[in-house]
């Protein structure tokens, strides 16, 4: 079965727009064995995007992993698509039955239905992105889509501990999709720090704190980050799961590095009307 996503772009006007996004950026952290990479509409957030896209290479990646946050169903657990294929306006992304099959049968997971696919655009988002990443192997890889519901500390903690073994892979690529703070009224969201002058300037100081512990590579101290602001970063859970996969690598000695290309912010918020959205764009890398 397919899942079509109905999409705003026909396809050479998506793709000359990705084209044009990612030509402008440096791919300064090739081969990505991870990105982190925004979720909104490409008119906000697709030059972002590139900086995270530009570090995959698609002469080495065969499996791509896409963790995205659940906005719509409440779900402790992550999900499963219960399709085969996604349609994107490029070409076709086939599913990996077979690690389907191995996530399966962890009993960890639950199936998404349908509707909850069709409406959730924290993977859809990264589809047309991945497909244009990879289209020199386009039929050389397959995609692991994971809907990830509001987990706890330990649950973050047990599905990175399970991908970890798919990270340690060279192969494979995971794809966080996250938005950062989503500040405004609309957001129920409006913490604001006025040492740091106009309030876009301490939304951006707020973001930075927590992309700088990501950089860092430590789980604990992105909960405590989380708990103290309450920073509106919605794939804060795909952040952990990916935080504490890698954590489970560096016990057994392996060596990596997160750097964080490019921020930005839809709109800069000057008084208490305004709303904005961030978004940031980074790269894991295997030394």
């Amino acid at each position: 079965m397919a899942l079509v996503f109905s999409c705003l772009f026909i396809g050479p006007q998506l793709n000359a727009q990705l084209e044009g996004w990612l030509s402008q950026v440096q791919s300064t952290k090739r081969p990505a064995r991870a990105i982190i990479a925004p979720h909104a509409g490409y008119t906000y957030c697709g030059s972002c995007a590139a900086h995270a896209y530009k570090q995959v290479d698609p002469n080495i990646t065969r499996k791509i992993f896409i963790l995205g946050p659940s906005h719509h169903v409440p779900l402790s657990r992550c999900a499963l698509s219960s399709v085969d294929i996604y349609r994107t306006p490029l070409y076709d992304l086939r599913i990996d039955q077979k690690i389907y099959g191995e996530l399966w049968k962890t009993g960890m997971f639950e199936r998404m239905s349908l509707q909850t696919d069709e409406d959730e655009h924290s993977i859809e988002m990264h589809l047309p992105y991945t497909a244009k990443a990879m289209e020199s192997h386009k039929d050389e890889f397959t995609i692991i889509p994971v809907l990830v519901g509001a987990l706890s500390e330990s649950k973050e903690q047990e599905f990175g501990k399970l991908f970890s073994k798919y990270l340690a892979d060279p192969s494979n690529l995971f794809v966080v999709s996250s938005d950062f703070c989503h500040w405004g009224q609309r957001f129920r969201y409006s913490y604001y720090d006025e040492s740091q002058g106009e309030i876009y300037r301490s939304i951006e100081h707020l973001d930075k704190m927590g992309m700088s512990i990501i950089e860092q590579l430590d789980p604990v101290s992105f909960s405590n980050y989380l708990k103290k602001y309450h920073n509106t970063i919605c794939g804060r859970h795909p952040i952990g799961v990916l935080l504490n996969a890698i954590n489970e690598l560096q016990k057994n000695g392996m060596n990596m590095s997160f750097s964080f290309l490019n921020y930005a912010q839809s709109s800069q918020c000057r008084n208490w009307q305004d709303s904005s959205v961030s978004y940031a764009a980074g790269a894991l890398m295997v030394h």
